[in-house]
C-alpha cells in the first residue's frame, strides 16, 4: 500500500489573523504553481484562524488543521475546542499530545488515547505527537517510551480505527533546538514505530500509516530525511512559518 506523503506545518502561537491569512494565501499561490509531486499539504494555525482559513484553502487540496481538541463533547470546559465545533467550520485534521501540550498541560497517554478517541467518533483524522526527551534516550529508554505512548493512546482500538491516524515522531531534543535526528536515527524509531503499530494492529495496516518526523525540519535536511525507508513525511515547526521553506520542504520528496 502506497503511503501518504504529508508536509504539516504547526503555527503553535504566532501568526496574529492577518499575518495567517497572509502565509496561507502564499502558500497556496506557491503550491499551485510548483508543487509538482503527490505531497499532502497540511498546515495546523491557532484556534482563531480555523475558519476564515479553511475557507481560504476550499479547493487548493490544501488542508487546514486544528493544534488541539477536547476530549468531551461538550460541557463546561472553559477556553477548550470540542470535535464537533471543528467539523462545524469544515475542520477534520487534529494535533494530539505535541510535547509542548505533554510539557506544559499535563497531558497524558491516557488523556492524549481520549482524544484520539473522540476524534474518530467525528471523522476528524488524529495527528498522534510521540518522541522521548534527551535524559530518556541518553538512558536507551527512548524505545520504550515511544512503545508506551503507542500502545497505551492506541488501546481499544480497532484496525480500521488505528489505520486512520498519523503518527508523528518528534524527539523532544530536537524541537526549536536547531538539533535534528540523524536522518537513520530518526527512521530506526519509524521502523520501530511500524512494528509496535503491527503488533496492535496488523501489519497490513501498519504499513499504510503515515509516520512523519518532526524536529527542526528544514529545506537542507528534508530530502535525507524523506529518502529513508519509513519516513513518511514532516511536522514542521519554525520552517512552515515560511512559505518558501515549507514548499522547499513539501518539493523535497
Amino acid at each position: 500500500m502506497k503511503r501518504q506523503k504529508i508536509a504539516a506545518g504547526n503555527w503553535k502561537m504566532h501568526k496574529t489573523l492577518l499575518e495567517g491569512q497572509g502565509l496561507a494565501q502564499e502558500i497556496r499561490t506557491m503550491a499551485d504553481s510548483e508543487l509538482m509531486n503527490d505531497a499532502t499539504l497540511m498546515v495546523f494555525p491557532p484556534f482563531i484562524h480555523l475558519q476564515s482559513l479553511a475557507k481560504q484553502m476550499e479547493g487548493s487540496g490544501i488542508i487546514v488543521g486544528a493544534q488541539n481538541i477536547n476530549q468531551f463533547e461538550q460541557g463546561a470546559y472553559t477556553g477548550e475546542v470540542s470535535a464537533s465545533m471543528l467539523t462545524s467550520i469544515g475542520v477534520h485534521h487534529t494535533l494530539i499530545g505535541h510535547s509542548e501540550r505533554r510539557q506544559y498541560y499535563n497531558e497524558t497517554n491516557a488523556s492524549c488515547g481520549a482524544k484520539i478517541q473522540t476524534s474518530l467518533k467525528h471523522g476528524i483524522t488524529p495527528v498522534y505527537c510521540i518522541g522521548e526527551t534527551l535524559e530518556e534516550r541518553e538512558s536507551n529508554r527512548h524505545f520504550d517510551v515511544v512503545s508506551a505512548q503507542l500502545t497505551e493512546a492506541l488501546a481499544g482500538l480497532s484496525n480500521d480505527d488505528i489505520a486512520k491516524c498519523i503518527i508523528a515522531y518528534e524527539p523532544v531534543w530536537a524541537i526549536g533546538t536547531g538539533k535534528t535526528a540523524s536522518a537513520e536515527q530518526a527512521n530506526e524509531m519509524h521502523i520501530h514505530i511500524r512494528k509496535v503499530l503491527s503488533d496492535i494492529s496488523s501489519a497490513e495496516t501498519a504499513n499504510g500509516i503515515s509516520i512523519l518526523y518532526g524536529g527542526s525540519v528544514k529545506p537542507d535536511n528534508a530530502q535525507s530525511l524523506f529518502s529513508m525507508s519509513d519516513i513518511d513525511g514532516a511536522l514542521i515547526g519554525g520552517a512552515a512559518l515560511k512559505a518558501r521553506d515549507f514548499l522547499d520542504i513539501a518539493k523535497a520528496f
